[in-house]
């Protein structure tokens, strides 16, 4: 950063005395003696305060100069002294701070005012006499241009330890306290009044009215009012309905993370909380609210260094002429405040807890004027139970009443963006439903199979028997479980639906899961089972513990869950993971929750989970056996299920729904599909293609066995028909699309055109 031309006529003037005085070094107190003969403004400065500065300062400074360098010593170099250099570092931070290009000498003559063990501090101290921070603004004052009045202080050694400023700084003059915080009960009119709740207000009214320890702590959920209740408590108190030891009570909210900004210097921090605290001490029944409250802890804390901003109130905590209010979340009450008891027991506990769905309602129907005011519409009757609702069912990371306020005051803007051509812009239960499906992301399919809408629901299983072939008890006991969790006959507390999938592989298990979340319309999230067959490996679902690599990366499951909590949860082959895995899943299938390694939970209650397996499925093709002919191919699948999975997790599924094996017709059934598949993307480069009944039977004969069912078909598919249609569309008589058809010619297929 470059120097003011009047910091460097200073400079000048200092090296130039310097090196004809032969000095080793050149020092602070030099450049004090340039600033005296260079800048008129510091003359100015020194006649305002009746300092000679001839005598008072540079006199003292010449008789100082003792480290002279030796005349026999020809050439030498000026160095600047340890002092001088922490005095320009510690101006260029003053300039940077206040936005400045340059340098000036204020900055220095701060920048001496920090030096410890420094002849030229000590002089500017001891000759202007005063306030120190007084006599920087009388520096700024000085070198703005500004007349300066007649100084005749006396000198206060109580305050030679203030707070250093910033010169330069916008925030020059020491704030008043009343600018460190907001006082809440001017603020009413800014805030949604308090609905309810008066078993809390009541009882930290009485917490409040204690001789010792009148400290209320609130804690509970974020969002279910903690700031509301004082802002109720401010009401009440301007209304006169409290007890007459609250009689004209001010409540001044104190948030941390603003005393703790611009903060630069040790002490700054500590200054402010003190001087608000003297502040408030003056004022008659004056009551602070600490919102986040946890963040006491720690706060202005050095490294290594204990006193922080609970250490600071610990006094006036103790004394009980200051009433503190307190807020906090379960979470960080028992991560950060608990830690501190003696912070603790000075406060009393207040459990804000969720309020029930019938409270909700009450708090926005008393709510519904102020919204409509606000956004000039009108709410439809009985849509505030409607959007708690909706609210309860979809939004499960969040609490009571704030996500259903959310949503009325999203669904209130949306309408005051996009009018209606009526004179009444009305908010009604579709607006509600498009908020809720924008906010949770659920498609137009899923949501209508909720509330009433059931066109979708009803038309499932066809839609499923369509693209899933040979399987029609599969299905059925699929649609009928999902029917019945839409009916509202499944647990509130439960998944829509736990399904095990048991059958030999390629007979469709994975894909009537994909058709099926197409079909509901929404996201399938797949879990390949086989990737968590270690003990460790089943961590990374829920997280790694704390310590261990990975923690921060939080869990694959929940996050996925959290992230669309309306889904079809696929685990794949659920025999091959970890024994570990099934105590997870019968968290899920039990409470439709699960918790991560950090404490955050994800909700299961609008998801279907779905887990596949081939347990029992070379041990069901055994079939009949002597005179069992009771003893079918199900029965041995379900068999081996039983020895397979724990009783306690096997109890917990919805159905265990068990597939049949693959037969040539559902092959051929399943050759078509894929066929159709190809064409509608052949329909683009404008192919029609056409198989012979040999061509068709050649491409199941090697694409079904058995023993892998139809899951070698799109690898048949892809060698045998799709590299001649490639070879012809780039390069034959198919570049500008045609007819062609597909036979067989002894042991591969081949086009011809008609």
């Amino acid at each position: 950063m470059n120097n003011s031309k009047r910091l460097k006529d200073a400079l000048h003037f200092a090296e130039n005395f310097a090196i004809s005085s032969r000095l080793e070094f050149i020092t602070p107190e030099l450049l004090l003696v340039g600033i005296c003969c260079r800048t008129n403004e510091f003359v100015d400065l020194c006649e305002s305060y009746h300092v000679d500065y001839q005598k008072d300062l540079k006199e003292p400074i010449y008789g100082e100069m003792i480290e002279h360098v030796p005349d026999d010593v020809a050439e030498y170099e000026l160095l600047p002294s340890v002092q001088f250099i922490q005095m320009m570092t510690i101006a260029e931070t003053y300039a940077q701070n206040a936005d400045k290009e340059e340098v000036d000498v204020p900055h220095v003559l701060h920048a001496i005012l920090q030096l410890q063990d420094s002849q030229a501090n000590f002089l500017l101290r001891s000759k202007f006499t005063g306030d120190v921070t007084e006599l920087l603004r009388s520096i700024i004052d000085v070198y703005d241009g500004r007349e300066l009045p007649d100084h005749h202080p006396e000198r206060n050694d109580a305050e030679d330890e203030t707070v250093f400023i910033d010169p330069f700084s916008s925030i020059s003059k020491p704030q008043k306290w009343t600018e460190l915080v907001l006082c809440v009960n001017e603020q009413l009119d800014k805030h949604n009044p308090l609905i309810g709740r008066q078993v809390e207000i009541e009882r930290t009214i009485q917490v409040l009215c204690r001789r010792d320890k009148n400290n209320p702590l609130h804690v509970g959920e974020p969002g279910v009012g903690k700031t509301a209740l004082i802002y109720g408590l401010a009401q009440r108190i301007e209304n006169g309905d409290v007890p007459e030891r609250l009689q004209g009570a001010k409540i001044y909210q104190m948030d941390m993370g603003s005393l703790v900004a611009g903060t630069q210097y040790r002490g700054e921090f500590e200054e402010r909380i003190l001087r608000i605290m003297k502040g408030i001490a003056k004022q008659p029944n004056a009551i602070v609210y600490i919102d986040e409250i946890h963040t006491l802890i720690g706060a202005g804390a050095t490294s290594g260094d204990s006193l922080d901003g609970s250490n600071i109130l610990k006094p006036y905590l103790e004394a009980g002429d200051i009433r503190f209010i307190g807020a906090t979340t379960y979470k960080e009450y028992n991560k950060y405040f608990q830690k501190s008891q003696g912070i603790v027991r000075r406060f009393q506990k207040i459990d804000i807890p969720e309020p029930s769905q019938e409270e909700t309602v009450r708090i926005l129907e008393e709510l519904k004027p102020i919204y409509e005011q606000f956004h000039h519409v009108r709410y439809q009757a009985d849509i505030m139970r409607y959007t708690v609702e909706l609210s309860c069912k979809y939004i499960s990371d969040r609490f009571l009443p704030d996500k259903a306020i959310d949503l009325i005051d999203e669904a209130g803007a949306y309408r005051e963006l996009h009018p209606l051509t009526k004179k009444t812009q009305l908010v009604d239960r579709k607006l509600i439903d498009e908020t809720v499906k924008r906010i949770c992301k659920i498609s137009d399919d899923m949501f209508a199979t909720s509330y009433g809408k059931n066109n979708q629901l009803a038309t499932l299983q066809e839609h499923l028997s369509q693209q899933i072939f040979g399987q029609p008890e599969a299905i059925r006991q699929v649609v009928e479980t999902v029917q019945l969790a839409k009916a509202g006959f499944n647990e509130p507390d439960k998944p829509l639906a736990s399904l095990l999938f048991v059958g030999p592989t390629g007979v469709g298990k994975t894909e009537l899961c994909r058709v099926l979340a197409k079909e509901l319309g929404v996201e399938l999230i797949r879990f390949d089972m086989s990737e968590y067959t270690e003990k460790h490996a089943v961590a990374k679902l829920i997280g790694a513990p704390a310590g261990y690599v990975g923690y921060e990366d939080g869990g694959l499951l929940t996050d996925a869950v959290r992230r669309a909590p309306n889904c079809v949860l696929l685990l794949d082959e659920i025999e091959k993971a970890h024994q570990d895995i099934y105590n997870i899943l019968l968290q899920v299938m039990d409470y439709a929750c699960l918790t991560d390694n950090k404490g955050n939970k994800a909700d299961f209650k609008n998801v279907i989970l779905i887990m596949t397996s081939n347990a029992g499925a070379q041990s069901a093709s055994i079939g009949s056996v002597g005179f069992a002919t009771s003893w079918t191919r199900g029965n041995a699948m379900l068999d081996a299920v039983k020895k397979t999975f724990k009783p306690e997790f096997i109890n917990r599924l919805s159905a265990t729904v068990v597939f049949n094996d693959m037969s040539r017709e559902m092959a051929s059934s399943v050759l078509n599909k894929k066929l159709s598949i190809l064409q509608s993307r052949l329909k683009n480069k404008n192919v029609v293609i056409k198989l012979s009944n040999k061509a068709h039977d050649f491409l199941i004969n090697e694409g079904f066995s058995e023993r892998y069912g139809a899951r070698e078909m799109d690898r048949v598919i892809r060698n045998h028909l799709n590299t001649l249609l490639m070879k012809e569309i780039l390069f034959g008589q198919l570049k500008d699309g045609g007819k062609v058809y597909v036979e067989r010619v002894n042991n591969s297929l081949a086009l011809k055109y008609k």
